[in-house]
């Protein structure tokens, strides 16, 4: 072979690789993930959807500007000293005291009503029957409910308990033997009685009863 063929055949060897590769590349025959890039390949990436959070709100506490309505208490009384000589001296060491609290201004009611004509044993001898029925299973548990109960006080008009006259000396006295009886700081010669009734009453249950004293206008049983 001469040295001319021998160049013609290599230039025609150089000429064909450079068509084949050039074919290949433009006829886009390589493999699609050999030639993407990083940024197309996160572009091409199927994307998932995060769930978002909104942030919650802070719970604070809620304060409403209202009025407070609170029921006052009812005063308390306080113990009496009994260091007076005689019945009359206590009641009047204790006339004028703090006011007093419902159930035991019942008492002080049935005393008046019931007795305020009587004298001082006497008044104190009605509140010693309704202390004592408070203390009894036979009846309620409180002044104003064995004051008020059905068929017992004359002046008690349907369940309902008048009110004493606020300034009156005989109302400040009850009052007093109220709180006398209460806290039993003077003896009785009812002390034990549980039922009572006019001298001139003739009620049926007084002959089943044992009497304990008659103390000036009331007869006073066991």
């Amino acid at each position: 072979m001469s040295r001319k063929t021998y160049r013609a055949g290599a230039i025609a060897s150089a000429l064909t690789l450079i068509v084949t590769l050039y074919g290949v590349t433009g006829s886009g025959a390589l493999a699609q993930s050999d030639l993407i890039s990083p940024e197309d390949s996160a572009a091409s990436a199927p994307r998932i959807e995060l769930p978002t959070f909104e942030p919650a709100a802070e719970t604070l506490p809620r304060f409403v500007a209202e009025p407070v309505v609170q029921a006052l208490p009812e005063p308390q009384e306080e113990p009496a000293s009994a260091e007076a000589e005689s019945l009359r001296e206590l009641v009047a060491d204790l006339s004028e005291g703090a006011p007093m609290p419902r159930d035991l201004r019942c008492l002080a009611q049935a005393i008046y009503f019931e007795a305020r004509g009587e004298p001082l044993e006497g008044q104190l001898a009605v509140a010693r029957v309704i202390v004592n029925r408070t203390q009894s299973p036979l009846f309620p548990g409180d002044y104003c409910s064995v004051v008020a109960q059905r068929g017992q006080f004359s002046f008690v008009k349907n369940g309902r308990i008048p009110e004493a006259p606020q300034g009156a000396r005989t109302w400040r006295r009850a009052q007093a033997v109220a709180r006398i009886a209460h806290q039993e700081l003077w003896e009785s010669e009812a002390q034990d009685a549980l039922f009572f009734h006019a001298t001139y009453a003739r009620p049926g249950w007084a002959r089943r009863k044992l009497a304990r004293a008659t103390i000036d206008s009331h007869v006073f049983y066991r």
